[in-house]
């Protein structure tokens, strides 16, 4: 595997890698500033990143009051302007620094952006504080209606204006937009405009003084104002070096993805600092482009596309393999953070618990009827609805719970289904399927029923088959409805038994909660007490069980049927359904990503809790066939089943499979384009191992 190959520059999958600057500073000492300017730029340049964006008024400083006016510090900025635009030719990054420039007998607070020895244009600061301590206005012009205007800057006459948006020819998605401090906390932004004239990076140079509780503030705005516009938004904040006459500094890096905090640098540091970290711009234009919202707003807005100057650049970017510096989740639908797991799980089981007793008041259905295998979704379905029961206040025997020993049903499963439906109180059950099914195989002349050792998709399919028709009609015997237990990821495989089987019920109840998530929300349900410790027993023994649909007889050697053998492992499987049904990404992205996530199990953060005999790594090869196969089952014969689901609430942002809800998709579509693009973008003796040599 040859890693010069494509597939593994990060910027050949839409990443740009930006950072934020805190350099060494000293009030008003220019020169010393711009050689804590250059420091950061060649270390971003070491780094391979493309943008890095610096504090307002970084060459001059901030805290200097009237010394801005003075005639021999703004000169010598503009000369240190000169020095910078030459030092950075041989440079990869853009930079965007501040600087106090004179236009027209005005002084304005300026972002300068310079790529590779050239000035590629000026943005004013629109909104000037005035209040409290701040006097901006004794010093400066604001920006506000500069527009289709040019500035005079080191020999040279540069656009100069609010109305800019700076994009790299070579690389489609590193667009950029610059507002400054405090026009990120007007009530219009000017980076929205910008946004919506096409930046999907908003740069913010500020010097924003700390006091208590200013880190948070901006913390909001920044992820406010990179939500809102869809975009990334880097903000860099003056630091240490800054006059501490009245105020104090804490050069505060952020850098925020649509609403995800990506990286941050640490807080009143004395060194200089860079705070790195790679954007995904492939995943904000598609995100825009299926936020009709976006569009419109750009549209009543005055359409900012056709009026905004696009300064069009060529970025000498580093290519080939220089890594991906991201947070990339093993677990999407999962939160790395402990105290986010907690919120996430607390919701997510809620959002189930609230969606069940809703329809059972609906309905005034007399129970609740559900399967109970001993495996992970019948039991999560089980403990959601004795929660629900206890919730309107009625008795769990409210809930009829049936194990339907079957085949290749294990003593062990059988057990913990019974354990679990004491230790819940229910209305317990069993049906032994094994005779139905003997009696329909001789029906139907299948060689199983004669002998044979015939386990093929109508063997397991006749028993999927009875434990639903089993349950419909326990359903109508006793008033109530069937709860389905079949999970997010099942239906993205189409690991179901179409119509009268596991697919069908008469309300999802797992259908938009992955299995991933359901292992993650049993483990929160037993640490949280939410039943007894004797119930919180058997669903530690559940979740130490091989996942396996038991349709199947043990081999000869006891192995039973594994799910994950068939179908791949669940945690790449949801890995691959959270970033092509919620961001749409290309299936080469998807394994660069996966890749990355998974390719070293003692790197990066995992769930907090997970067990470490569970921590998984997976190489390329692996990764791309199961990706393959995810797209076969996803893309090419799974719909028809997903355009028939019955109701189910969404508990996951990333996106659910109702054909009423986030995903729609004919039924009788192929997976040509996907599994294509898949093989066409793997390095070749990867794609020749999981595809064959010389497959077209």
């Amino acid at each position: 595997m040859t890693e010069a190959h494509p597939f593994f520059d990060m910027h050949a999958h839409g990443f740009v890698r930006v950072a934020t600057a805190t350099p060494c500073t000293r009030t008003a000492d220019v020169a010393y500033n711009t050689a804590g300017v250059l420091a950061e730029a060649r270390k971003a340049h070491e780094a391979g990143v493309d943008l890095v964006v610096f504090p307002e008024l970084t060459l001059s400083s901030y805290a200097i009051d009237d010394l801005l006016l003075q005639h021999a510090l703004i000169e010598r900025v503009e000369q240190s302007l000169a020095e910078v635009v030459a030092a950075t030719a041989e440079l990869t990054p853009v930079l965007v620094l501040g600087a106090p420039l004179r236009r027209a007998d005005k002084l304005y607070n300026c972002a300068v952006v310079i790529a590779h020895g050239q000035i590629l244009g000026v943005v004013p600061k629109s909104f000037l504080p005035n209040y409290r301590e701040f006097y901006e206005k004794r010093h400066f012009a604001h920006g506000r209606g500069c527009t289709d205007l040019w500035i005079g800057v080191a020999g040279e006459e540069v656009p100069f204006g609010t109305d800019l948006v700076f994009a790299a020819a070579n690389l489609p998605g590193f667009r950029f937009g610059v507002e400054i401090c405090e026009d990120f906390w007007a009530p219009v932004p000017p980076g929205m405009q910008a946004a919506m004239a096409g930046a999907l990076i908003l740069c913010n140079l500020s010097a924003s003084p700390v006091t208590i509780g200013r880190a948070d503030d901006r913390h909001l705005h920044c992820r406010s104002s990179a939500s809102r516009a869809i975009a990334a938004y880097v903000y860099s904040a003056s630091g240490h070096g800054e006059s501490t006459t009245d105020l104090s500094w804490d050069g505060q890096g952020v850098v925020y993805e649509m609403s995800a905090l990506l990286a941050q640098s640490e807080r009143f540091d004395r060194s200089g600092e860079l705070t790195i970290v790679d954007i995904d711009t492939e995943r904000l234009a598609a995100e825009r482009m299926r936020n009709q919202t976006f569009a419109d707003a750009a549209e009543w807005a005055g359409r900012p596309e056709d009026t905004y100057r696009r300064i069009v650049f060529e970025h000498a970017y580093a290519a080939g393999d220089i890594g991906l510096v991201r947070p990339v989740a093993r677990f999407p639908f999962v939160p790395d953070r402990p105290e986010r797991l907690d919120e996430d799980c607390y919701e997510a089981f809620n959002i189930q618990v609230d969606a069940l007793m809703r329809r059972m008041q609906s309905t005034g259905s007399k129970s609740l009827i559900i399967g109970i295998s001993g495996g992970l979704d019948s039991t999560h379905a089980l403990i959601v609805a004795a929660k629900a029961c206890d919730r309107l206040g009625l008795p769990r025997t409210t809930i009829r719970g049936y194990t339907m020993p079957g085949f290749g049903t294990s003593e062990g499963t059988r057990s913990n289904a019974h354990r679990l439906m004491r230790a819940l109180e229910i209305t317990a059950g069993e049906i032994d399927i094994r005779p139905a099914a003997q009696k329909m195989l001789e029906d139907i002349g299948h060689p199983f029923a004669s002998g044979e050792p015939v386990h093929d998709v109508t063997f397991e399919n006749v028993q999927a088959g009875l434990r639903t028709d089993y349950l419909f009609r326990l359903a109508g015997q006793h008033g109530g409805f069937v709860v389905g237990t079949g999970d997010l990821s099942e239906l993205a495989l189409g690991w179901c038994t179409y119509g009268v089987g596991d697919h069908m019920s008469h309300y999802g109840i797992n259908a938009g909660v992955p299995k991933t998530l359901i292992q993650y929300l049993i483990r929160w349900v037993i640490a949280t007490g939410q039943f007894t410790d004797a119930c919180g027993e058997v669903l530690g023994d559940v979740l130490a069980t091989e996942i396996s649909p038991e349709l199947v007889p043990p081999g000869a050697d006891g192995a039973m049927q594994s799910t994950e053998s068939l179908i791949g492992p669940y945690e790449l499987n949801d890995f691959f359904l959270h970033h092509i049904i919620r961001f749409g990404q290309r299936p080469s992205k998807v394994a660069f990503l996966a890749w990355h996530a998974w390719k070293d199990a003692g790197a990066g953060m995992w769930p907090a809790g997970f067990p470490e005999a569970r921590k998984n790594a997976y190489d390329l090869i692996t990764i791309a066939h199961w990706l393959d196969r995810f797209c076969a089952r996803f893309f090419g014969f799974s719909q028809f089943k997903r355009s028939a689901l019955p109701n189910g609430p969404k508990v996951s942002s990333a996106g659910a499979l109702s054909p009423r809800g986030d995903w729609r998709a004919p039924s009788d579509a192929v997976a040509t384009v996907w599994r294509d693009e898949l093989r066409a973008g793997l390095p070749q003796d990867v794609s020749d191992k999981v595809f064959g040599p010389n497959t077209p």
